[in-house]
């Protein structure tokens, strides 16, 4: 029975017994949801945040301070294959990337966990299948309160439950496109959203709804916590437990493991003040995000693991995956006044179409633009926008969509550490790109039957890393990718380290493949599948 709530507590000194039960290592998507399925174990579980908690204020919901700014991203950089830096799409805060997170929760396809020929090569197959994974997936929809309705979308696969909440309703211009796009023999179905929404008959925010259907849904944090972010649902819950503990700013530098290696004995840690401190536990947890996640492993290199922590295989830190992702901008012929646009995608060619026997992607729709956006985009439209139409009167007939097709995860995409521990991201930015293009194709043909201008998809670069698409890092997966055998993987199917005994890594880094939807709700169905496990090995 879940105790009383009471304020988050958050450990501003250190104890002097420094062991726990589980230490977990990030609070965003899989580590925040691990934290709230072990938290009523009664198990001693410490959460190490490198961040702080995100402070509440109105640049929360302002384009400028969040996108061109960049305020809340993290301030450093990155370099990439050719030694140039960029400042990737990564936040450190309590709940981790999903403070900015789209909150579009899908399901991978039934197809997408076995091997799949793609034009650009071979997605490979999961260790576990569907099934598996499948009442994980409708606890994660529950937890995180996804309002959606199975069975609109034909490609997904078969559902226990229903989603506990209907799906957000569709604003009458979205509506329209709905409905013509029902008329070219296509299906059309609400996005699956979490959201703290209640609605009322006519699909307006009740009085008492946290989610006040605004235009700020997509990419920005919630000042009003309306999204269900990791933080929300899961962190701060856990946390009314007196077993569970946090302490934020704090930086884990390294894993240190026994004589043996085979043992991970401390989680050596840089605190806010500048002191390090080391942590010991039971289990510990990494959950950084793919990318951290195998600085870290790379980081805690020792005479036992040469190559870096539980990277026998020489996986840690290849086959890093980020989607082919187009962020794209129509024209409305009539105006746009939606203020709540994330509430329609598409996948009727998902897994290819009538003239191509590849897959190619899905179409879901983004955040509504403003007349900041568009203006910041600007430069790069020049002769594609009329100069008639000022920036306010382009914003008020965007129809704005998210163009997601899957990357393959090649070996040479990859993390590496710089001899100066600079973090160096490698990876082929035309991997399987002709399903896009193609995907493109589809809508760019499509225009002047949903109610467009046609020809007028114009590129929606504020959400897409102006001219550095290797900083767009929000969907990172792979770089540590669990499986069977030991010589190609480096996590077994618990995703625990093949060579370590009670090292895990819970985030998107097990993916061995990405598919072509959000990755979020993957990671939290995995970390409910863990949690379980972990539950029973403790126990």
């Amino acid at each position: 029975m879940r105790p009383p709530a009471r304020p988050p507590r958050t450990v501003e000194h250190v104890a002097d017994d420094n062991h726990y039960d589980v230490i977990v290592i990030g609070t965003g998507a899989g580590g925040g949801t691990l934290a709230h399925r072990l938290a009523p174990s009664g198990k001693r579980i410490l959460l190490l945040e490198r961040g702080d908690y995100l402070p509440r204020e109105r640049d929360n919901w302002d384009t400028d301070a969040v996108f061109l700014e960049g305020r809340y991203r993290a301030p450093e950089f990155w370099y990439d294959g050719h030694g140039h830096e960029f400042p990737p799409e990564v936040n450190y805060y309590v709940g981790g990337n999903t403070k900015f997170y789209g909150a579009a929760l899908f399901r991978l396809r039934p197809e997408d966990f076995g091997e799949l020929r793609h034009h650009g090569g071979i997605s490979p197959a999961w260790p576990i299948d569907y099934q598996d994974l499948e009442p994980y997936y409708t606890e994660a929809e529950h937890l995180y309160l996804v309002h959606g309705q199975h069975g609109e979308d034909p490609t997904e696969g078969p559902a226990s439950a229903p989603y506990r909440f209907g799906p957000v309703e569709h604003e009458p211009r979205i509506q329209q496109l709905s409905d013509d796009l029902e008329k070219q023999g296509l299906h059309p179905f609400h996005l699956p959203i979490g959201v703290r929404l209640s609605q009322d008959a006519l699909g307006r925010a009740t009085r008492d709804s946290v989610c006040i259907r605004c235009d700020r849904v997509d990419g920005f944090p919630c000042v009003l916590n309306g999204k269900s972010d990791a933080q929300v649902i899961c962190v701060d819950p856990a946390l009314a437990y007196d077993n569970v503990e946090l302490v934020t700013n704090a930086r884990v530098r390294r894993l240190d493991t026994d004589s043996t290696g085979r043992t991970v004995t401390q989680v050596v840690t840089e605190l806010g003040d500048g002191s390090t401190v080391g942590y010991s536990a039971d289990v510990v947890v990494v959950s950084c995000g793919a990318v951290n996640s195998a600085v870290l492993l790379l980081r805690s290199a020792s005479d036992k693991h040469p190559h870096g922590l539980a990277n026998s295989s020489d996986v840690v830190g290849r086959h890093y995956m980020r989607h082919n992702n187009q962020a794209l901008m129509a024209v409305s012929k009539e105006p746009n006044p939606t203020r709540f646009q994330k509430t329609l995608a598409m996948n009727d060619w998902y897994l290819g179409a009538d003239d191509w026997d590849y897959p190619l992607g899905g179409i879901q729709m983004l955040g509504k633009s403003d007349a900041e956006q568009v203006r910041s985009g600007a430069p790069r439209w020049a002769g594609k926008v009329s100069p008639g139409m000022p920036f306010e009167v382009l914003a008020h007939h965007a129809v704005d969509f998210w163009l997601c097709g899957e990357d393959l995860p090649l070996p040479d995409s990859r993390v590496t550490l710089g001899s100066d521990d600079s973090i160096h991201l490698a990876l082929d930015e035309k991997n399987n790109i002709e399903g896009s293009k193609r995907l493109l194709h589809k809508l760019d043909g499509m225009l002047a039957d949903l109610g467009m201008h046609p020809h007028k998809l114009l590129d929606h670069s504020i959400y897409m890393h102006k001219g550095m698409p290797i900083g767009a890092t929000a969907h990172q997966a792979g770089t540590v990718r669990f499986g069977r055998d030991p010589a190609s993987s480096a996590l077994d199917v618990n995703c625990k380290a093949h060579d370590l005994d009670n090292l895990y890594v819970v985030d998107t880094s097990f993916f061995p493949s990405i598919g072509a939807v959000n990755p979020s709700l993957t990671a939290i169905a995995n970390a409910l599948r863990v949690g379980d496990h972990l539950i029973d090995r403790l126990s």
